[in-house]
């Protein structure tokens, strides 16, 4: 539950609602005075420090005054001051006591919140204020509520009797909380509710001993808002967060989430702001899970951390682990998304200056799948580069260094310490129509390598490597006013590189961070095919592409278009392959991007492998948007050749993954029935083995104060006995309903599944994917 507004009831309603006697005497003139709208919120308006020094203005049809006694207004009484306004049948001030009394139908409004009672006391020697049977309406954010009897006890501090609070408009009493006292401190910024019971339509649906809640922006311990869904994997489940205010630097959320199926599952997250940065610890624990008796106790573990230190230092730790690899498929975690392989864990500090850097990090990884391949640990890693711009004025120089050690569990893999230094020079020159970068680099690399249980007779325990790598690259920048197309701007953009390393034999290195790039048009123009420095790939080829974008007349991009190819001037020195009867041409890559009329979108990339005439990998995605929302249609193709060519034995067994490659159709789309009512479905389909991957819909009700939403999810979670056996072996689904409900208002979040935008919610593995990545 989100902070209440200062107003809260009757924070508001005695600041100055009369003046000192001297003033009161004085109240009944002629003047006019333009009166504040009783029902309009004027937070922002200005207001002097002492509002109790602003004139008063007093309307009445009659006063009747006995002097040294009392002085009565009757009659349509019409009080203002400043931005407070208070209307009365009778006003009555007591001029001994120093007491003013409101009778019959007093209605009160001071910018921030309206109130209508039956009476209301003000004593003026001692700022007590009490208030009989009164309505309360906040003006600058949803919320009412009634009171029997309010009482201001002290400067700041209210009393209430049998109050109640909701965020339904009038009228509506789908529900509310009520409370027998409630105890309001301004200073401290707390609102106390006891005995505190939450209704719909009048019938109480839990209730609480005590309940404290901030009414100010400062944080307090206390219940937040509990959820209720149900769902046919883990039945009824209750979740009821805590929070505990331990310092203004740091805090906790505690969730206790009962599970019918499950268990109760104890969720904590932790946050901190420190001098070195900011910090979250989060801790999911269930012990004994009832529906995966064989799992055991279930806990997940996340620390994060970020921090920069007097501007040079720079830390970062992100480490994740979880108790089982299944356990992002069995359970509904913010710690991690079930579509990560693994779980990172990392460590880093940096030490920034103006032409130099040092990092020490430190990476391991948790698998979260069966397969025996097994990243290598960074155990640690020294980094250290200095730049140098503008060296003899027009030359950039540079020097990018590194000490790591690597360690692994997996058998048969050496464990190792590198040392590369590259030192690089770089020649830039650039106009407003072009630019042209000449760069020359040599790449220094040891290796000691431990062979100990190692059955690779080509590795070496010893190795030095020193590869001198040379690349320029020009293009330039045309422009021109379309002739087919009115009011549009075309550029043609042509982009030329060549790319020299001379070959070198590598085979007694092992491959300890190495990763091929990933081949699109953008991907053309580098220097490396594999990340790391494990794998240099000879390169004796030119680049050559070209891109062209269509402008309105509004300067926004409407589409661009880009293709390119890699001539092989050396066709042995292509990626990845000894096929000496490939030709010297690689793949085309074409990207391209269409918006329409900002309805329409497309997105499309393809890679044609000129050799075998055949596509090799291949993305396209079509969305058309609307006023009340989208249908989305995307695809997704890669021949398992490509990922056999490309990946080789980096993912393991490949029959465990997939028979023909990659071939996934998905259509999206979302509706607003009308201003209460939304819908929304997806559904993703294999088209290599012909089954559903996933498919869900989702329809929710939406009020001014509560939501209700139902979803159902067919999920494919695996096949038995495996998928290597296929097409022997028989998917296996996984059917969910859902149905969420909740409060709206107080700052409460809509629960998960609500959104009907974006599919992001919900426990869907697949979703919205943007289709046009244009920057305007």
């Amino acid at each position: 539950m989100s902070p209440f507004s200062r107003t809260l009831l009757t924070t508001s309603i005695s600041a100055a609602l009369f003046v000192p006697q001297t003033q009161a005497e004085a109240m009944l003139d002629d003047s006019v005075q333009e009166l504040p709208a009783i029902d309009q919120c004027l937070i922002d308006e200005q207001e002097p420090e002492d509002s109790n020094q602003q004139p008063v203005t007093v309307e009445a049809d009659t006063l009747e005054a006995i002097r040294g006694d009392k002085a009565t207004y009757s009659g349509n009484v019409v009080v203002v001051q400043g931005k407070k306004r208070m209307q009365a049948d009778q006003v009555t001030l007591h001029e001994n006591e120093n007491i003013i009394v409101a009778e019959g139908n007093v209605a009160f409004s001071d910018g921030q919140l309206k109130t209508v009672s039956d009476k209301a006391t003000n004593n003026l020697n001692t700022d007590e204020v009490t208030l009989e049977n009164t309505k309360y309406e906040f003006l600058c954010e949803a919320g009412r509520g009634n009171a029997v009897y309010v009482s201001k006890t002290g400067k700041a501090v209210y009393e209430i009797e049998d109050g109640s609070i909701t965020s339904c408009p009038e009228g509506d009493n789908s529900w509310r909380l009520r409370a027998s006292s409630i105890e309001v401190d301004q200073d401290d910024e707390e609102a106390t509710f006891y005995n505190p019971r939450f209704e719909i339509v009048n019938v109480p649906i839990f209730y609480l001993p005590f309940l404290t809640v901030p009414i100010g922006d400062t944080r307090k311990t206390g219940f937040l808002y509990p959820s209720v869904s149900y769902g046919s994997s883990d039945g009824f489940e209750l979740s009821v967060p805590i929070y505990w205010n331990l310092a203004p630097n740091y805090d906790l959320e505690t969730t206790v989430q009962y599970m019918e199926k499950r268990g109760t599952q104890l969720n904590n997250k932790f946050r901190y702001l420190t001098n070195f940065g900011v910090g979250s610890i989060d801790v999911e624990y269930l012990p004994d899970d009832k529906k995966y008796t064989e799992e055991g106790n279930r806990w997940g573990f996340q620390y994060q951390h970020d921090g920069i230190f007097h501007e040079a230092w720079k830390f970062h730790i992100e480490y994740s682990k979880v108790s089982d690899i299944n356990y992002f498929v069995d359970m509904d975690s913010g710690i991690g998304s079930r579509e990560d392989g693994q779980l990172i864990q990392e460590g880093s500090v940096q030490y920034r200056s103006e032409h130099w850097d040092a990092t020490l990090l430190t990476r391991d990884f948790q698998i979260l799948t069966e397969s025996g391949n097994l990243p290598y640990r960074i155990m640690p890693q020294l980094e250290m580069n200095y730049y140098a711009p503008e060296l003899m004025d027009v030359w950039d120089f540079d020097v990018i260094s590194h000490v790591t050690q690597f360690d692994t569990d997996a058998d048969g893999k050496p464990s190792a310490t590198r040392v590369h230094v590259e030192p690089g020079i770089t020649l830039p020159i650039g106009t407003t129509w072009g630019s042209w970068t000449t760069e020359a680099r040599l790449l220094g690399t040891y290796y000691q390598q431990d062979l100990d249980g190692v059955n690779n007779p080509e590795l070496e325990e010893t190795v030095t490597r020193v590869i001198p790598e040379f690349r320029t690259t020009a293009g330039i920048i045309l422009e021109r006013d379309t002739t087919v197309l009115d009011d549009y701007t075309q550029t043609l953009e042509p982009k030329v590189q060549y790319l020299y390393i001379p070959e070198k034999d590598q085979s007694n290195i092992a491959h300890y961070d190495t990763t091929l790039l990933q081949g699109d048009y953008y991907g053309l123009f580098r220097s490396r095919a594999y990340s790391g420095v494990d794998r240099i790939q000879s390169a004796n080829q030119m680049s050559y592409g070209a891109s062209t974008r269509f402008f309105d007349n509004n300067y926004k991009e409407r589409l661009n278009l880009s293709f390119g190819q890699i001539v092989y001037l050396d066709s042995d020195k292509r990626t990845n392959t000894t096929n000496d009867s490939l030709s010297r041409l690689s793949a085309w890559a074409i990207e391209m991007d269409f918006n329409y009329d900002d309805h329409t979108f497309y997105h499309g990339g393809i890679q044609y492998d000129v050799d075998t005439s055949d596509i090799q990998l291949a993305n396209s995605t079509l969305e058309y948007r609307f006023s009340k929302g989208y249908i989305q249609g995307n695809y997704r193709y890669v021949t398992r050749e490509y990922l056999e060519d490309t990946l080789g034995d980096s993912l393991g067994s490949l029959d465990a993954i997939t028979k023909d490659g990659i071939s996934q159709a998905g259509l999206l789309g979302s509706y607003t029935i009308n201003r209460n009512w939304n819908t929304s479905a997806q559904y993703f389909h294999d088209l290599t083995t012909d089954q559903a991957l996933e498919w869900m819909a989702r329809i929710n009700y939406l009020d001014d104060c509560w939501y209700i939403g139902f979803a159902f999810s067919k999920q494919l979670r695996s096949w038995e006995p495996y998928f290597a056996s296929y097409p022997d072996a028989t998917p296996e689904y996984e059917n969910n309903f859902t149905i969420n409900f909740g409060i709206v208002g107080f700052g409460t979040n809509i629960g998960a599944g609500t959104n009907m935008t974006e599919m992001g919610g919900a426990g869907n593995s697949l979703g919205y994917g943007r289709p046009f990545f244009l920057n305007n």
